[in-house]
């Protein structure tokens, strides 16, 4: 196989500053405020548990984080038009709910940390819109805008950061979706991110502002993920820097059955299998890392940047 390129040092255009991509892996702390979450379900539902989780977070060392209010684990119903027939799609959260359950996080996050980069993860044009009115820098888009066709044009009328993501179709349709080969997979997810890109561009987002995401187990079977990781770094050829989102992914959890009599390893017990894989990512080219639990994680991509610098 042809050498992979490297990741390079490059900005991230943010709604209100830019932030330098590539000379050291960046750690972006996940704060789940939602019942139904796989990793961490109904822990910081409350919004004072979801403020101090978040802060903690950026004590531990995280250099940004990244708020969702809705679960889009597997079998959950995402909103907008779509999957086979196109039709409308309800959501399992409305945006009402969305905005109810994020936005006081949000806002009580900055206004205890005012210089805080605050990521919102949803695919919603009017829920980005409200977070970005009350700080947001970036929006984290898991459908790569396929899901809510004004979104990109709300992201680009605030000039902030996004995160376009590869998700092969829906969370009601992972199950069921074909098994392919690596180079089936690879094809996939360069053109789903292309297609992401070219949406992107059509609304007036400048390429600056686009970190892209392959979408760790967003529609991939279990051993899809190994082969997206081993093959992550071609993904850079698409000329923008890499986030790479495993932990506690169930991917890991299956590779650690047999430790766990067969079934697959509890969240709990993921930590580990979820560092080893973040050095992979980053290994192969990630700039940005999604983590749940973040000193652990600092630590770790110290020394796989200190790797990356020797070669």
């Amino acid at each position: 196989m042809k050498n992979s390129p490297s990741r390079s040092v490059t900005a991230w255009q943010l709604r209100t500053r830019t932030l330098e991509l590539g000379r050291r892996t960046l750690m972006m702390g996940v704060v789940n405020i939602t019942p139904d979450s796989f990793s961490d379900g109904g822990l910081f539902l409350d919004p004072n548990a979801a403020i101090a989780r978040g802060l903690q977070l950026l004590d531990e060392g995280a250099d940004l984080l990244d708020l969702g209010a809705e679960s889009t684990r597997p079998g959950s119903r995402v909103g907008g038009a779509g999957g086979a027939t196109g039709s409308a799609h309800t959501p399992d959260v409305s945006e009402e709910e969305e905005q109810a359950r994020l936005l006081p996080v949000l806002e009580g996050i900055l206004r205890s940390r005012p210089g805080a980069i605050v990521s919102v993860d949803t695919y919603k044009a009017a829920t980005a819109r409200a977070a970005l009115a009350a700080g947001a820098e970036i929006v984290n888009d898991v459908s790569g805008f396929a899901w809510d066709p004004a979104l990109a044009r709300v992201c680009a009328e605030a000039g902030c950061g996004v995160v376009l993501m590869h998700s092969r179709g829906r969370p009601e349709e992972w199950q069921a979706q074909p098994q392919l080969t690596p180079e089936e997979l690879m094809a996939e997810v360069r053109g789903g991110l292309e297609a992401s890109m070219e949406k992107a561009a059509a609304a007036g987002i400048p390429t600056e502002a686009i970190v892209l995401d392959p979408g760790y187990g967003f529609g991939k079977r279990f051993d899809d993920n190994y082969a997206l990781l081993a093959r992550q770094a071609e993904l850079l050829s698409l000329g923008r820097p890499l986030l790479a989102g495993v932990s506690r992914k169930s991917f890991l959890g299956h590779t650690l059955a047999p430790l766990f009599g067969g079934a697959s390893a509890p969240v709990a017990a993921r930590e580990t299998a979820s560092v080893a894989a973040m050095v992979g990512a980053i290994l192969q080219g990630a700039s940005i890392v999604r983590v749940h639990t973040v000193r652990p994680a600092v630590e770790a991509a110290m020394i796989a940047d200190a790797v990356l610098d020797a070669g």
